[in-house]
């Protein structure tokens, strides 16, 4: 998985994680993960035209998920930031050869492909919790469309 992938599944995460404390903002969500502001706008620019986040503008506004956490899988998020292109297994054209092991890793990248598709954030933050509620603090919930909109948006 590429870096741009990974910060873009840490990134929805956050979103996920916090939904009901309203959108998530990017200067807040920059701190908290280490990643630029400037860095984390190109993501979530690819994550918008995936169709997996919205911006909500004004006073507390931010980011949120466009569809509950169980709706959106890892797979969903690595297309988004990564193009469709470059999880899909490359064939040669009509004409040439393919090495056996670029064979190889494009049936590699298949595989893990096809085993993101079965994660979905969902489960991600129920591992989170459950991980966490261990240690005394409080599981959450998943659904982002049960989140406020015109609530402040989330200090981290």
């Amino acid at each position: 998985m590429s870096t741009k992938a990974q910060s873009a599944v840490t990134a929805t995460l956050s979103l996920a994680l916090h939904y009901k404390d309203g959108p998530l903002n990017v200067a807040d969500l920059s701190e908290e993960q280490g990643i630029s502001v400037s860095y984390l706008e190109q993501l979530f620019a690819y994550l918008r035209r995936g169709g997996l986040v919205q911006g909500v503008r004004g006073p507390g506004g931010g980011y949120i998920l466009t569809r509950p956490a169980s709706d959106i899988s890892l797979a969903d998020i690595v297309a988004a930031v990564d193009g469709p292109a470059e999880i899909e297994a490359k064939r040669p054209a009509l004409g040439q050869t393919h090495s056996p092991t670029a064979e190889m890793w494009d049936d590699l990248s298949k595989v893990f492909y096809d085993f993101l598709k079965g994660i979905t954030l969902e489960d991600v933050v129920r591992r989170q919790t459950t991980q966490h509620a261990g240690a005394g603090e409080s599981t959450v919930s998943a659904q982002p469309e049960a989140r406020a909109h015109g609530d402040s948006a989330r200090r981290i």
